[in-house]
């Protein structure tokens, strides 16, 4: 590992604990996560050159603190604080606060009066330790439009009063689900992207994996946090068979097995199962256990699709959903055949939120194919490909549309 990839992982994984610090101590969530950015941006221009301090947490914190003094004594409308400030002596490094200073930073960048692009930014930044232009690139925006989002964000959160705590324990459940969906979205986003010229924007699943078993680690008695790392560890396994050289997708069912990643799915597999012998079962345990159901099979037509209905049954009972309804047919259609999962694809449509939905057509095409009536199949295919935004996925439906 060379040494600049060695100092970004250093500063992401320290980056959340140095804003728990500043935020205990001084308060003001938006000062002082951009004093914590530009302590990052000051260790990235210094430690290459002067080698990485003794006590990289406490130069950080000291760094970071000597920043928000500049800041508030550059505010002339806070004269009076400033001169209090000034007098102050900068605090003496100090171990991170621990577990509740991750977990609190979590569930505030997850805070309810955000939205969920909101709460994506936010969690990206103040505890990925991203800065602004690489959160824009994964997302393919503008950077501005990232650094505005960020900004409302922290000013949504000082409006609408949220402090530095953990919420009361009626609403930490609640909370802790909105970090999980945050960390979600962050994943699904990376694993397939929703737009443009790429498949898979690794940067992102693999954040998103990083900061899920962070989460583990704070809460490991949570089994849907447990899950969803399961998830993601399942799901990522496949990752190296889902392209081929020229960037095109690979279906599961003609993906190299073979190239699947043995080791998360070990651990994945291993995670889940620990997770269920004492864990309520959730909707991300049950995502888990059917990725684990496709990963556990040496081919495609060794997989259990009755047991992969079970779980979606199962899943649409507790966590109904478009996405689930679909993956239900098709689950569906394996186990009684194509015109039954036609039949349900029908009745599924009338959910407003899949109308016109580009995965729609993808699915009636591959039901109609299986069913025998390829001129069908190829008009769906071809709608499907008009509609999707993302360039490796219209290409491969424009294949199997000419196949």
């Amino acid at each position: 590992m060379s040494e600049p990839v060695a100092f970004e992982g250093l500063l992401r994984e320290l980056a959340p604990r140095v804003l728990a610090v500043l935020v205990r101590r001084y308060g003001g969530f938006d000062t002082c996560e951009d004093a914590v950015q530009e302590a990052l941006l000051s260790a990235v221009r210094q430690w290459p050159a002067e080698g990485v301090p003794a006590n990289p947490m406490g130069w950080l914190v000291t760094t970071a603190s000597r920043r928000l003094i500049e800041l508030w004594r550059n505010e002339s409308a806070r004269r009076r604080r400033e001169e209090v400030v000034a007098a102050r002596a900068v605090p003496e490094p100090e171990p991170a606060s621990g577990v509740d200073d991750t977990l609190t930073l979590l569930m505030l960048c997850a805070h309810p009066s955000l939205t969920p692009a909101s709460q994506v930014a936010l969690t990206l930044r103040a505890v990925g330790g991203l800065t602004t232009a690489e959160i824009a690139r994964a997302f393919l925006v503008p950077e501005a439009t990232i650094a505005q989002r960020i900004s409302r964000a922290k000013q949504r959160i000082k409006a609408s009063g949220g402090e530095f705590r953990l919420p009361p324990e009626a609403e930490r459940s609640e909370r802790l689900g909105a970090v999980l969906h945050v960390l979600y979205l962050v994943f699904n986003e990376g694993y397939t992207a929703s737009s443009g010229e790429t498949l898979q924007r690794v940067e992102l699943s693999e954040e998103a994996i990083r900061l899920a078993r962070q989460l583990h680690e704070l809460v490991p008695g949570d089994g849907e946090v447990a899950g969803l790392l399961a998830l993601m560890l399942l799901t990522d396994a496949r990752r190296p068979a889902r392209a081929r050289d020229d960037g095109t997708l690979v279906p599961l069912a003609e993906q190299d097995r073979s190239r699947w990643n043995a080791a998360l799915i070990a651990e994945g597999t291993e995670l889940l199962t620990r997770t269920l012998e004492r864990a309520p079962i959730g909707p991300y345990q049950l995502q888990a256990a059917i990725a684990a159901v496709h990963d556990e099979a040496a081919s495609v037509e060794d997989t259990d699709w009755r047991q992969i209905l079970t779980l979606y049954d199962l899943l649409e009972s507790i966590a109904p959903g478009p996405m689930v309804t679909l993956n239900r047919v098709v689950a569906v259609a394996m186990v009684h055949g194509p015109e039954r999962g036609l039949r349900e694809l029908a009745d599924a449509e009338g959910d407003r939120a899949l109308a016109g939905h580009h995965r729609v057509d993808a699915v009636r095409a591959h039901l109609l194919e299986l069913a025998g009536d390829t001129d069908a199949a190829r008009d769906h295919y071809r709608r499907a490909a008009r509609r999707t935004l993302s360039l490796p996925e219209r290409r491969y439906l424009e294949a199997r549309a000419s196949r």
